[in-house]
């Protein structure tokens, strides 16, 4: 059984490297001098790189003791099954960090993965790892081994390695502290950076000064030094391929199917503070809702909406919500950048709850900028109660011609929003950029 868990997990993060490869591939990127393999693991990038580009050397490092010596072999074998193998395989058996120092690996028990990092054991990438992992019944998920970590500058000074043609980090949420470890080398990485918010993130602050570009929504971001303002290149918003495949729901007519989207943060307030308003709605409307919220919550929301006959679905976290935004002709939601982005996409009308306490009032910037083209209605939540909710809810149903304009004011903005002009845009920066620099 464990071997069967452990080649379906190897399975997936084959699929995610392939997808990697072919965009590479697509885009005439075919030969590297150098290439640094972070987060090596058994060697499955270095047998991928090899077999799919011309490399001239490959720097694999993994920190795991138990990984290292399945890398170890596997290269020993690949050199000695071809000897005419033209690239040359440098392994090491150490992390890369932020700093120069030992630190404790933690050692994943029943697979290969490892992290330096901190495990949340309460996060949703690690509960879907355990349920996998939990057919082994093993009440220790892991253990800590100490380690070497050394620095990226550190690395490439005590090796005399000037460039970096390809950088593949692959180290299970450390991947932040393996580019702080570049320190002043971060000026010869050819960077270009995304910032989905209308606030610039804090990463994204520290590497500005390094980047070559950085894909926005607007030119208006908040926090952004201007004088790096020429880097910003503007683009649609980023959605997942499946969106463009959604069917558009329809406007209000005789029912409301009402969406209510917590998301990853603060969702259980949600849960208490629209009861009211559902109840009141349900009395003067047809009503469906679809509420996500998180599964320890589905018996108390399961009572509510038993007790009170209104009609429901309740979905968690995982599930595909754009399958409950095509079903859905109103909707209550978060302000994170995603979400708007895919509720505008698809025409929804929306009432935005920005997360009070979301990291420089970013959820706010994100729903004032559709705002201000008229497409959403915004509620302050240390200002609302369940007649403010309730109201609002009840004059955007009542005054269905602003319902409309908000609609056609989001179709206006999405238009030109299309998988194949976002992709060629994006791609073209990548290659003028690559381009200018060769």
């Amino acid at each position: 059984m464990s071997r069967l868990i452990l080649l379906i997990i190897d399975f997936f993060d084959f699929w995610h490297k392939r997808k990697i490869l072919n965009f590479l591939k697509k885009n005439d990127h075919n030969q590297f001098n150098t290439v640094f393999d972070i987060g090596a693991h058994k060697g499955e990038s270095i047998d991928l790189f090899i077999k799919n580009f011309n490399i001239n050397k490959i720097y694999s490092f993994e920190a795991s003791p138990i990984n290292f010596n399945r890398l170890k072999e596997k290269t020993e074998k690949m050199i000695n099954k071809d000897v005419s193998l033209q690239t040359k395989i440098i392994i090491e058996n150490i992390a890369i960090g932020s700093k120069n120092e030992k630190s404790k690996l933690k050692q994943i028990t029943e697979s290969s993965s490892s992290t330096l990092s901190n495990i949340n054991l309460d996060s949703k990438y690690f509960n879907k790892k355990k349920i996998l992992l939990n057919f082994l019944s093993k009440k220790n998920y892991f253990y800590d081994i100490e380690v070497e970590v050394k620095t990226l500058e550190y690395y490439l000074d005590h090796k005399k390695i000037n460039i970096i043609d390809f950088l593949k980090i692959d180290t299970e949420g450390f991947e932040y502290q393996v580019l702080l470890g570049l320190k002043k080398k971060i000026k010869d990485v050819k960077l270009i950076l995304f910032e989905p918010n209308m606030v610039l993130g804090r990463s994204n602050k520290f590497f500005i000064k390094s980047c070559e570009k950085i894909f926005c929504y607007s030119n208006n971001i908040k926090n952004f030094p201007n004088k790096y303002i020429n880097k910003i290149n503007v683009i649609p918003s980023l959605l997942r391929k499946k969106f463009y495949k959604v069917e558009k729901a329809e406007g209000i007519v005789n029912y409301i199917n009402l969406l209510v989207i917590g998301g990853s943060q603060g969702a259980k307030i949600f849960d208490s503070l629209i009861k009211k308003s559902i109840i009141e709605l349900s009395k003067k409307y047809s009503l469906k809702v679809y509420q996500q919220s998180n599964s320890a919550n589905f018996e108390d929301l399961k009572k509510f909406y038993k007790d009170n006959d209104i009609d429901y679905e309740l979905f968690n976290f995982n599930e595909d919500i754009s399958n409950f935004m095509s079903k859905s002709n109103m909707c209550i939601t978060r302000a994170g950048a995603s979400t708007l982005a895919e509720l505008v996409f698809l025409n929804l009308p929306y009432v935005a709850i920005p997360l009070p306490t979301s990291k420089d009032n970013h959820q706010f910037e994100n729903a004032f900028f559709y705002n201000k083209i008229d497409c959403n209605w915004i509620l302050n939540q240390n200002e609302i109660n369940d007649d403010i909710i309730t109201n609002k809810l009840l004059k955007i149903i009542d005054n269905k011609e602003k319902y409309m304009v908000k609609k056609m004011n989001m179709k206006n903005f999405s238009y030109q929003n299309t998988w194949n002009n976002i992709n060629q845009k994006i791609i073209s920066v990548i290659n003028e950029n690559r381009i200018s620099k060769n």
